[in-house]
């Protein structure tokens, strides 16, 4: 798994393959997705991805109690 430093309880998990992507977050996510880019760390947009799947999610969920409250 990872290895383990002098003073520490918990060993460290290695590092995820990590790629560099040289066209910005469109890039990212059309090279590895969305789910690729912001949960499984495959390149440097992660925190970016992570974001907007946070706004996706949010909005999603907006809708639906708005759609629920207006039903009720």
């Amino acid at each position: 798994m990872g290895e383990q430093r002098e003073g520490e309880r918990i060993p460290r998990r290695s590092s995820p393959p990590y790629e560099e992507v040289s066209d910005g977050l469109r890039g990212a996510l059309r090279t590895h997705g969305l789910i690729g880019t912001a949960l499984l760390d495959k390149n440097q947009y992660g925190p970016q991805a992570m974001i907007l799947l946070l706004v996706i999610t949010a909005t999603g969920t907006g809708l639906v109690l708005g759609a629920l409250m207006l039903l009720s």
